[in-house]
């Protein structure tokens, strides 16, 4: 919890670690003391359980005082300035998409080419009780988060949503469902814990553009990311839309090129492939030397070129050609 030597846990428990001569004193294992009262921080409370649950460094003093009897412990750390990473930095290793829902933070992991990788990730929070216990039940989620994402060295790709003007019976009529729906979704505290917790363990965050993201992913990678083990989510599609929106890639799936006969029985591509993977689509080279017997080296039509194909309107209808006379006997 950021400090071996005077400990402080989430839920206010305070504990010492008692020198060789004084260890026969411990009430608690490995040679600790634990005291009988419980602390707690009015002011900024929130970030010091950030940083514990955490585990970054907290300096702790204890001061007694006379006039009031009391006994106090004072905290503090340093909290460093926030760097700002190019994007291509922050892209060069892939995203952990999430997507925010009223009781989960649904994830997936992306390679920087916009593939989904390994198993959908779901971090789940309970905002029931006391403000005390949603406080910690987001905590919690976020930390996990946070180090799924440092484990792998990932940045983290949310939606960049505000509900605080669009929750109103003026926006959204008489939809009381939808309304008490979103005014649960805790996006403002999940942004700003997220921003705050992932500057101090320095993790990128990417906010992208939340437009039609719950749309599109299911539409495009619901049904593809769907196995018989499997069973994808709407919101771990939007998981994956976000993220392929934050590398910079359009949440579409790549269409096959058109078959042999007709242009709608291939379907959709099943493999991504990456933007310099050799084999894409493209022009066919020029093959040089004659196509046909009646046209001369260097004087064919470009393949490249929409005009050598017999189209009406072209100007390859119109162009004068001449047939090579052939003897129809000796």
């Amino acid at each position: 919890h950021g400090n071996e030597t005077l400990r402080v846990s989430p839920d206010g428990e305070v504990s010492l670690k008692l020198p060789a001569p004084l260890a026969h004193l411990a009430n608690a294992p490995r040679g600790r003391y634990v005291l009988t009262g419980r602390v707690s921080f009015a002011h900024r409370g929130e970030q010091w359980a950030d940083r514990v649950t955490a585990n970054r460094a907290v300096a702790y003093r204890i001061h007694e005082d006379v006039g009031r009897g009391r006994w106090y412990l004072t905290a503090s750390w340093t909290v460093p300035p926030a760097r700002t990473v190019p994007l291509e930095a922050a892209r060069a290793r892939g995203v952990v998409g999430v997507d925010t829902n009223a009781d989960h933070l649904a994830a997936w992991r992306l390679d920087r080419h916009g593939n989904p990788v390994g198993e959908p990730l779901r971090f789940g929070y309970d905002l029931s009780g006391t403000a005390s216990h949603r406080d910690a039940q987001v905590r919690h989620a976020l930390i996990r988060l946070l180090h799924f994402a440092r484990r792998h060295g990932l940045a983290i790709a949310v939606e960049d949503l505000d509900f605080t003007g669009e929750k109103t019976r003026e926006k959204h009529g008489r939809r009381k469902r939808f309304r008490n729906l979103i005014s649960g979704m805790p996006v403002a505290r999940l942004r700003a814990r997220l921003i705050s917790m992932a500057a101090e363990l320095g993790i990128p965050v990417i906010a992208v553009d939340p437009a039609y993201t719950s749309r599109w992913g299911a539409q495009h990678w619901r049904k593809p990311l769907t196995t018989t083990s499997r069973k994808t989510t709407r919101h771990d599609a939007a998981a994956v839309a976000i993220g392929r929106r934050a590398l910079g890639l359009s949440i579409r799936r790549r269409t096959a090129p058109p078959p042999h006969d007709r242009s709608d029985r291939a379907g959709h591509r099943t493999v991504q492939a990456a933007p310099g993977a050799p084999g894409r689509e493209g022009h066919r080279p020029r093959i040089p030397g004659p196509r046909t017997r009646s046209v001369p080296p260097g004087r064919g039509a470009n393949a490249v070129d929409q005009n050598a194909h017999h189209r009406s309107g072209c100007s390859a209808e119109h162009k004068s050609w001449q047939q090579d006379s052939l003897p129809l006997s000796l």
